[in-house]
């Protein structure tokens, strides 16, 4: 089965004066000849992307876009017309995003977060409601599974996600040491399933799994300043989340780690790494 806005291994049925022709259930899908591999030939098969082009024929290009249907990307608004606006995804014909499917109005050299989708028209399209595509926690996600999350929106309790690029998330304020952007994408850890569905997540691990990445980060930062940071357990958590992206708890427990196995000296400025480290 053909699947547009996707890629497909398509068998060449003929090479002609436009390029090679592939014979679908659907219809002939063409590669432009200037797109069609040196020495192809019938009966060769080649992976293709496969999408309708702006005179609505079903094209095929060699050339990988962005992102593919049912992807979530962050794209750039490349302009704005009385349909929609366009985004950019890396293909001759750009991708658009329908008014209905806009938040808020965009402008051009805005970048976007968006699900891209089949229309029922069979067109390729982009909808910047995210909300959605995200679909009910299933079995599939269990309490204490690392993730992937993708940061879509930030409300007054804290970061929403989407998990496994599937179901719906939050990362309380109180979980984050910085605000991360929205298209940021970062790993993560399943904290609580709700019986409601709704699903609390959490950057950190927990535990001396936890805690040991901790002391590492703080060793890998002292190696990379001269053996020297500027930071004590009396220093703001802001300037801590900004040297090491953690938490001022989480850094004064692999501090006193770090102190207790000797790997480091505690002096009134900062933190200095010993010359020797115990073992």
């Amino acid at each position: 089965m053909l699947n547009i806005g996707n890629y497909n291994k398509l068998e060449i049925a003929r090479i002609t004066a436009l390029g090679a022709v592939f014979k679908t259930e659907v219809g002939d899908v063409l590669l432009p000849l200037r797109l069609v591999p040196k020495g192809a030939e019938a009966g060769n098969f080649l992976e293709v992307f496969v999408y309708v082009d702006s005179e609505e024929r079903l094209t095929a290009t060699t050339k990988r876009p962005r992102a593919v249907v049912g992807d979530f990307a962050l794209l750039k608004v490349i302009e704005s017309t009385t349909v929609g606006s366009f985004l950019d995804w890396g293909l001759e014909k750009d991708l658009l995003l329908p008014f209905g499917e806009q938040l808020e109005p965009v402008r051009r050299g805005n970048q976007v977060l968006v699900r891209i989708y089949l229309h029922t028209s069979g067109r390729i399209a982009a909808s910047a409601r995210l909300d959605k595509f995200i679909v009910p926690v299933d079995d599939t996600l269990a309490e204490g599974d690392e993730v992937s999350l993708l940061i879509y929106a930030h409300t007054d309790l804290g970061a929403k996600v989407i998990i496994n690029d599937r179901f719906g998330g939050l990362i309380f304020h109180t979980e984050l040491v910085v605000k991360p952007s929205c298209g940021e994408r970062v790993r993560g850890y399943v904290k609580k399933i709700r019986e409601d569905g709704k699903v609390d997540v959490t950057l950190r691990q927990g535990g001396a799994q936890e805690a040991e990445k901790d002391r590492k980060i703080i060793l890998e930062a002292l190696a990379a300043n001269n053996s020297f940071l500027p930071l004590t357990d009396k220093s703001s958590p802001e300037s801590i989340a900004t040297l090491l992206r953690m938490s001022k708890k989480s850094f004064k427990k692999a501090l006193g780690g770090l102190y207790k196995d000797g790997a480091v000296s505690l002096l009134p400025e900062g933190v200095k790494m010993r010359a020797v480290q115990k073992r």
